[in-house]
């Protein structure tokens, strides 16, 4: 087994998890890395928690289970984190990067989280870049950060693909995060 980072987006549905998790995925391809994506099975309703899950690695991945124990948390929506627990199955040296207006101290107070955190106010900068509270591609800027996993240009490239409307407007929003977001070695 190469090294493998095991990542778990936390949304509500119509917010773009999934969406996320694939971008993820396609651009570690893009590097030549080894990805999977794949949502979480049940029914995704309108506005109901969902999850999704990305696995980057630099071997072949053979695995096909859910991933129970991710490396990497990532919250889109803070209403969530009242809702599930996030951190469950969380790996003892995994992260949390968590959309919110709170600072780290007090999140980490509020929901009695342990792991290192990384916090950015995603639903602000994708209302004032994008016109519209949807942080998926925002918080993927803040998951490049804190990671390093892919480069920012690969992510950008898969936005532009995917969303070629509304691309320009994605990569600032996800420029903005990655600026915003402090990086493991800032405290």
């Amino acid at each position: 087994m190469g090294n493998m980072t095991e990542i778990r987006w936390h949304g509500r549905g119509g917010q773009g998890a999934v969406a996320s998790a694939e971008m993820l995925a396609l651009a570690a391809i893009g590097e030549g890395k080894s990805a999977q994506a794949f949502p979480s099975f049940g029914p995704e309703r309108r506005g109901a928690p969902v999850m999704a899950f990305t696995r980057v690695g630099d071997e072949f991945i053979h695995i096909r289970t859910g991933v129970t124990e991710p490396d990497v948390v990532v919250v889109l929506d803070p209403s969530v984190m009242g809702a599930v627990d996030v951190t469950s199955g969380l790996k003892e040296n995994g992260i949390v990067i968590a959309n919110t207006s709170k600072t780290r101290e007090e999140l980490a107070d509020q929901f009695d989280i342990d792991h290192p955190l990384y916090v950015v106010n995603a639903t602000r900068i994708a209302l004032d870049v994008i016109g519209r509270p949807i942080t998926n591609t925002t918080m993927m800027g803040a998951l490049v950060k804190v990671t390093g996993l892919v480069e920012l240009s690969s992510v950008e490239d898969q936005i532009s693909e995917r969303f070629p409307r509304v691309a320009e407007k994605n990569i600032e929003a996800l420029r903005l995060a990655f600026e915003e977001t402090r990086a493991r070695e800032e405290k």
